[in-house]
């Protein structure tokens, strides 16, 4: 390849990812280091779906994020409607709101790629309706710790993260288990467009879940807690201040403490707006 080429393709990545931070690409599921550039407004309208054995949850919301500086972004994520049905009841109404923010603390530029890691924290509050059968909020303040390593260039691009979930108590006395996640995530872009042309990066995550057991004041219950791998396909499209991610976890493994219904799948569809 001549070094023209490569100068130009180092050039357009070097465009896209400080002038125009809507070409940044984040995992579906799993945490990625990228942040908004400062002032920078996204609003990300989303739906969640996941069915295991008899019960299923679906759950839509918007994510609104400011950029505070270039490498520092907050915002919250609020419920616009959630139903959970359990084979033999089913309820809905409002689910449980979120705040989040995220820090990059370390960017490295080389001729067309970027690497960086961040760190992240999100506090899920107790919002949510807990009067219904099923509960559609957990009636708990949880927190979730998270450091995210990502790689990017014209072609291919590859993260990984780790995040750790701690739950609280609730009146009943029932806290559930801590969960630690690890995603390791691929994607490609098989073609290589201008940035005014709609944009396409295919994605593979593997994401693991490991959780703790519950515990109903002070005793832990057995039915509870354990580990679920999945593996997890997703596109994310992109033109100019416009995208759609899309993916769904497919389980490749499980091994849930006594007597669970392991998880069937899950699916998220999430389209981004930025100003």
């Amino acid at each position: 390849m001549s070094r023209r080429k490569w100068q130009g393709w180092g050039v357009g990545l070097v465009v896209y990812l400080i002038g125009n931070a809507v070409w940044a690409h984040d995992p579906i599921f799993g945490l990625g280091p990228h942040v908004l550039y400062k002032g920078g407004i996204e609003i990300a309208p989303e739906v969640h779906l996941n069915e295991a054995g008899n019960a299923s949850t679906f759950e839509s919301g918007v994510e609104l994020t400011y950029g505070l500086t270039g490498d520092w972004a907050a915002g919250v994520e609020l419920p616009t409607g959630t139903n959970k049905d359990n084979g033999s009841v089913s309820a809905s109404g409002r689910g449980d709101a979120r705040l989040f923010t995220k820090y990059r603390f370390w960017r490295h530029d080389t001729l067309g790629t970027q690497e960086s890691a961040a760190v992240s924290l999100k506090v899920k509050l107790d919002t949510g309706d807990t009067n219904t059968t099923p509960a559609l909020g957990t009636g708990t303040t949880d927190t979730i710790l998270g450091f995210a390593y990502g790689y990017e260039s014209r072609k291919w691009y590859r993260w990984a993260s780790i995040r750790y979930r701690r739950n609280g108590t609730n009146s009943a006395g029932l806290r559930r288990g801590d969960k630690m996640l690890v995603d390791l995530v691929g994607g490609v872009r098989l073609k290589l467009t201008d940035y005014l042309e709609p944009d396409t990066v295919w994605l593979l995550e593997l994401n693991g879940e490991y959780g703790k057991r519950a515990e109903l004041n002070g005793v832990e219950q057995v039915n509870t807690g354990g580990t679920e791998w999945f593996l997890s396909p997703g596109i994310f499209w992109t033109k100019r201040n416009f995208a759609i991610k899309a993916g769904v976890q497919i389980p490749i493994a499980s091994d849930l403490n006594g007597n669970q219904a392991e998880s069937d799948y899950r699916a998220k569809l999430v389209f981004e707006w930025h100003l």
